[in-house]
């Protein structure tokens, strides 16, 4: 078993709604650890950046109205097989279509304003993290993973 970090991204709807700290319970939760956030406001460039392949499509200059409204809470967590976990965890990107249980299913009904953003392979989790963290803002620390992994899943 490896450990991944993924980027996290608490969108301005679940920031206007004040779920942020119910997000980031449930990550901590789950067991997954937090090894860098922070608040930031997006701007143009970082939102046309963070949203490239989807700057040439209609809907973008509402996606970057949005994504610019509010701060934002950008965070990178870490945890074995942690981007797969994370994505089952925020669910479909349709929060009317999305499970119960999950992020987007318990609290969204937007296809768009749906919340959270997460890494999806381990390539964007990289260049994503390296997007909104330096490397110093980034710490590694030591936690008690026996608590939540057994003995053979660190080897």
């Amino acid at each position: 078993m490896r450990f991944e970090r993924t980027l996290i991204l608490i969108k301005p709807d679940a920031m206007q709604r004040g779920l942020a700290g119910e997000i980031i319970k449930r990550i901590e939760n789950k067991g997954l650890k937090i090894v860098g956030i922070k608040m930031l406001k997006m701007d143009k460039k970082l939102v046309e950046e963070h949203y490239n392949k989807y700057k040439e499509k209609p809907f973008f200059p509402v996606l970057e109205r949005f994504m610019s409204s509010t701060p934002i809470i950008a965070m990178v967590v870490e945890g074995i097989e942690a981007i797969s976990v994370v994505r089952r965890m925020i669910g479909k990107t349709n929060g009317r279509e999305a499970e119960s249980g999950t992020i987007r299913g318990d609290f969204s009904m937007s296809i768009s304003k749906n919340l959270i953003h997460a890494s999806d392979s381990e390539e964007n989790a990289r260049e994503e993290i390296n997007r909104f963290f330096k490397e110093e803002e980034l710490i590694s620390w030591k936690r008690i993973d026996e608590i939540i992994y057994s003995e053979d899943e660190l080897e």
